[in-house]
């Protein structure tokens, strides 16, 4: 194997697949990234079995090879050289130097058999999509995953795909995102897909907002393909709750308010918030929203708000961090939220949004104690 690259193209290269490296592992070939150098340029790719990432790049290939190399160590060495060509040659089957300016390596690799197979995924009626819609569902709802290991169902990302739109679901039980975006599809089939978060975020970190990517799937797989990268990740299985029973439809009291004036107020109350609940107690009246904390420990804060308001009065709790994530990816300067009860679910919606997506996002209130 004997290959010249720019210091520039590797380190893109790298930076792009050592993400799906894992950083501990009993299986010491995952711990390296797989550098095959072809025909087509230089291909390098990462995985920890769950996810895998392989990407291309541009590369001056002499003799065609392939060998694993430590990770870590290839990307520190490459971080380190200065900008210029350097030059790789394999010697053995597990050895490869490298050679940048006055500067000279040699590093002990596995050889290639031994790093896992990429799953079987066909690419052959794959659904077509705009980088730039998945990116907008990504961003917009993954937030919302669960984090605990309670029910790991709610660990993953509900990816609905249909002819005419796509459809992305997240919750954790307490709180829940949901986003529309119609697409023209190549492919009319449809599929109910359950993807980890990690998974996405690899998406949202390697895809540029023009790329068109293909999706296709296995059994137990997904992948996702453009014209220099790949990656694929193992599906969770099981079905995912019936999102559409929680989502209220009878919610009669509306308020609309400004997002940032919301946020900060929000914020402010949270420094004396408990640091178990985050509970912040928030009061409606026309005109006004009050928000107050009592936290016997730490003391207590209150604050108005001007805000719009239709209906009774009512008095709510919610838990500060959840409210704030869900103002945080909400994308306008006001949000329309309703409510039915003090112990009913709170919906939140962008107002004034003219993009053809549609969201909405829910939190559930917590009980006030007096």
């Amino acid at each position: 194997m004997k290959f010249t690259i720019t210091r520039e193209n590797l380190q893109e290269g790298l930076v792009a697949v050592a993400a799906a490296v894992p950083t501990k592992t009993t299986l010491p070939v995952l711990s390296n990234i797989l550098v095959e150098a072809t025909g087509q340029g230089l291909r390098l790719s990462g995985t920890d079995l769950d996810i895998a990432v392989t990407t291309s790049v541009a590369a001056s290939v002499e003799e065609e090879g392939a060998i694993t190399l430590p990770a870590k160590k290839l990307v520190e060495i490459v971080r380190e050289l200065p900008t210029g060509g350097i030059r790789f040659a394999g010697s053995g089957e597990q050895r490869v130097s490298l050679e940048s300016g006055r500067s000279k390596f040699k590093l002990l690799g596995l050889q290639r058999d031994e790093f896992p197979a990429f799953p079987a995924v066909s690419f052959t009626d794959a659904w077509k999509v705009q980088s730039a819609e998945l990116q907008k569902l990504i961003g917009h709802v993954a937030f919302a995953a669960s984090v605990e290991e309670s029910r790991p169902i709610l660990n993953g990302v509900l990816w609905e795909l249909r002819p005419d739109r796509m459809r992305m679901v997240a919750t954790n039980g307490h709180r829940l995102a949901k986003m529309d975006v119609p697409i023209t599809s190549s492919s009319g089939a449809t599929a109910d897909l359950i993807v980890p978060p990690k998974a996405l975020d690899q998406i949202r970190r390697l895809f540029g907002s023009e790329d068109d990517i293909e999706i296709a799937q296995s059994e137990n797989h997904l992948g996702f393909r453009s014209e220099r990268t790949q990656i694929f990740t193992r599906l969770i299985e099981g079905p995912y709750p019936n999102y559409e029973q929680v989502i209220p439809r009878e919610n009669d009291k509306v308020v609309t308010a400004d997002r940032q004036a919301l946020s900060s107020a929000l914020r402010r109350m949270s420094t004396v918030a408990s640091d178990q609940t985050h509970r912040i107690r928030m009061a409606f009246t026309a005109g006004t929203c009050k928000l107050s904390v009592q936290t016997p420990d730490l003391g207590e804060a209150q604050e108005e708000l001007a805000v719009t308001y239709e209906g009774d009065p009512l008095e709510i709790g919610f838990n500060a961090a959840y409210m704030l994530e869900i103002l945080k990816y909400t994308p306008t300067e006001e949000v329309r939220m309703t409510f039915k009860a003090p112990e009913r679910a709170a919906t939140c919606e962008p107002v004034g949004w003219d993009d053809p997506a549609s969201y909405l996002t829910l939190v559930m209130p917590l009980r006030l104690v007096d």
